[in-house]
């Protein structure tokens, strides 16, 4: 009888690995187009690139840690933060508690969760911040019969849809449009309006995926899409108490305290991140900087590292946590985090590279000159699926308008197109791509801290990323005919 041999699985590649290749891609790309011409200092923009030495390859993830150190930091400190909450064992409780009291009802808390981080990502582009979130999130729906990938994709398509359809988020709408030239005048209430468009058609689109996903996941009790290793890893993770009992669970004094000083925790994350001064409200910088140096509405990622250290030492002590278990705990934390801090640190080594060689500046001039020739039915969607290629080059949402928008805004307008579509069409397709791209550091980090493979998340979500895409374009087409 001949006996059948079945051929295991391959896996996936790694994040690590997916972003090796990719840096070494751009590195041998930078040999094959035609070499920058330089008046001085100056580089001739767009007349080409300088070839990436092999130094220059392999040095990119390391400064990339350079590139990124304060979003490691705050990470690692994120990190000894939960660790301390953990200990106390107020947070796992607490979403036994949630759980209890919705039995039945368990799939509302997608869209409420969603809609809540889309509201951060259009006002102030939530995103590298949520990382902290992947954790809670992870745990609470594994014990709601859910699973980890649900998690990933309520804090991801929730926020990044809201970055997508930004309306005032300073670090996209406002990058552009301070990146214009003098003399080019847009008009805010458009690009609002484009905004809030953008951000709730692709929140609506997420939240359908979303919710269809997790309906399968419990009606089959169990992970649908997750290949075996991750659902191991996730039993592992955030599993070990999702089978018990929540009947009679009750939460302490103390753990209600816990939760209520976590909650404030992030609250004031959230509104030290949102710049309050662009928006006329001046009444923060008065009296809130004494504590980190900044006052709420200029906090960044050191900040924020500082506001959470200062709030795990506070909780500490409200549960009385002796001295050397507060530092082992903490420690014990960060060390958790140092694998998410490697992949978001060489994710920004393609930027890196990629500022070097001077290829974003190539990519961004010759991309304008093909739109140059274009109508205007076909700018639009030519102009996101252009800016869609290179936000998987340039991720950040600053970055790209910084270098794209001197460029793009001032051809729309000689063209006579809309230059308010056009900006929200740049947005839109940065914020489309960091829904998915492994440059995206929020995505890797993110993913890392809830098991999720980021082969697992780009097969899943592609669907959702082109139906985006599609509406995207339709919108922005249709604009840009009307305005």
């Amino acid at each position: 009888m001949t006996k059948v041999v079945k051929k295991k699985r391959k896996g996936f590649l790694t994040a690590f690995s997916i972003i090796f290749i990719l840096i070494f891609m751009l590195g041998i790309l930078s040999h094959f187009l035609p070499k920058a011409e330089f008046v001085g200092e100056e580089i001739v923009n767009g007349s080409g690139v300088v070839g990436a030495s092999l130094s220059q390859i392999l040095l990119s993830p390391i400064l990339g840690f350079e590139n990124a150190i304060d979003v490691c930091i705050f990470v690692l400190i994120l990190g000894g933060f939960l660790a301390i909450v953990a200990r106390t064992e107020a947070l796992e409780t607490g979403i036994k508690v949630l759980v209890r009291k919705l039995k039945g009802r368990e799939l509302i808390l997608i869209p409420i969760l969603m809609f809540i981080f889309s509201i951060g990502g259009t006002t102030y582009g939530m995103l590298e911040e949520t990382v902290g979130f992947y954790a809670l999130l992870s745990a609470t729906m594994v014990m709601a019969g859910m699973d980890t990938l649900v998690a990933s994709a309520v804090v991801l398509l929730g926020a990044g849809s809201g970055v997508l359809g930004s309306t005032i988020n300073p670090f996209a709408v406002g990058a552009a449009v301070s990146s214009l030239p003098k003399g080019i005048a847009v008009n805010q209430g458009i690009i609002i309006g484009l905004g809030i468009v953008l951000w709730l058609t692709s929140l609506l689109i997420s939240i359908i995926f979303v919710m269809s996903y997790a309906k399968k996941v419990m009606k089959k009790k169990g992970s649908t899409f997750l290949s075996l290793r991750e659902r191991r890893n996730m039993e592992e993770e955030y599993g070990e108490h999702a089978t018990t009992s929540v009947d009679d669970v009750h939460l302490t004094k103390k753990q209600k305290i816990t939760l209520g000083l976590f909650a404030l925790t992030f609250i004031v994350m959230i509104v030290g991140f949102i710049p309050w001064e662009s928006f006329g409200i001046d009444i923060f910088t008065k009296f809130t900087g004494w504590l980190t140096g900044m006052p709420l509405g200029q906090w960044y990622f050191y900040e924020a590292a500082l506001w959470f250290l200062i709030m795990s030492v506070i909780i500490g002590f409200v549960n009385r946590t002796g001295e050397k278990k507060f530092v082992d705990t903490f420690i014990d934390g960060a060390d958790d985090m140092v694998g998410v801090i490697l992949i978001i640190a060489i994710a920004r080594g393609a930027s890196v590279l990629m500022q070097s060689t001077y290829l974003d500046n190539y990519i961004i001039y010759n991309a304008a000159e093909a739109l140059r020739v274009v109508p205007v039915v076909i700018f639009a969607p030519f102009n996101y699926i252009i800016h869609v290629v290179l936000s998987i080059l340039v991720p950040s949402s600053s970055g790209l308008m910084t270098l794209s928008t001197p460029i793009v805004g001032p051809l729309a307008n000689e063209l006579n197109y809309n230059v308010e579509t056009t900006i929200m069409t740049l947005v839109a397709a940065n914020g489309l791509v960091n829904l998915i791209t492994p440059t995206c550091g929020a995505i890797m980090g993110g993913l890392a801290v809830a098991k999720v493979e980021y082969s697992t998340w780009a097969r899943w979500a592609a669907k959702v990323v082109l139906t985006i895409a599609i509406v995207n374009i339709v919108i922005l087409t249709v604009a840009s005919l009307v305005l």
